[in-house]
């Protein structure tokens, strides 16, 4: 075993150099185009269809059958998803989207009740349809999912990664079917453009893993003797 003296500049211009950028790389979905050359969005690409909501357990929703104030309000969602609307009572709005929820309260209260029902439902607070973000991140924990959220947007959802965050181990867990699905990213190489920003849905939990040695390097350069002496690595022959 052999002692290598390194001053904290060279330990620093080393681990610079370990920690190179990756060029930009196209693949399958992305295409990678010089800066002047890139060119602005289309009018249906600022319009992308955006993935409908559906209701879950203790989501608010606001409904209102248009000119009846006492048929109008807010609502709570139970926990089996159901809500209580006045004339037609309890209506099981869980998996339905706010238009479809809408149309079956139209359907209770035409004839019966009233002759041609106008109804809306908005969202006014989504509890069920949430992702989980954990891990590395500035701010955990949960963040809800209205439309396409990417990996990427959930991240910065949460403030962004922290400065001990591994990029190239970002997980998803996913269950599909009853089945518990686990898939492993790299933010580093969706940041370069090496693949897609893969798609997030609501239940997933997104975990960005630590890195040990950037908390190890925190602390050896937060120390004062750094400053003054310098630093002794035991390398194997």
């Amino acid at each position: 075993m052999k002692l290598l003296h390194l001053t904290s500049g060279l330990l620093l211009g080393a681990l610079a150099a370990c920690a190179s950028t990756p060029p930009l790389a196209s693949s399958a979905n992305v295409t990678v185009v010089a800066a002047d050359a890139l060119p602005a969005p289309t009018r249906a690409d600022q319009t992308v269809a955006q993935r409908p909501y559906l209701i879950g357990p203790f989501d608010k929703l606001a409904i209102n059958v248009f000119g009846i104030p006492d048929l109008s309000g807010e609502v709570q969602a139970d926990a089996s998803g159901r809500v209580s609307v006045p004339l037609i009572g309890s209506v099981d709005a869980a998996g339905q989207t706010p238009a479809e929820l809408a149309a079956t309260i139209a359907r209770g209260l035409r004839g019966r009740y009233v002759r041609d029902p106008q109804v809306t439902v908005n969202l006014k607070d989504t509890v069920s349809q949430v992702i989980t973000v954990d891990g590395e991140v500035h701010e955990p924990g949960l963040y809800p999912v209205v439309g396409h959220m990417s990996l990427m947007r959930a991240i910065a959802t949460a403030k962004g990664v922290s400065e001990y965050a591994k990029l190239d181990d970002v997980v998803i867990f996913r269950t599909v079917e009853n089945r518990h699905l686990v898939a492993l990213y790299s933010l580093k190489a969706i940041r370069r453009g090496n693949y897609e920003d893969p798609e997030v849905f609501a239940g997933d939990v997104v975990v960005v893993g630590d890195s040990p040695g950037r908390r190890l390097f925190k602390d050896i350069i937060s120390g004062s003797a750094l400053l003054t002496a310098p630093i002794i690595l035991l390398q194997r022959l």
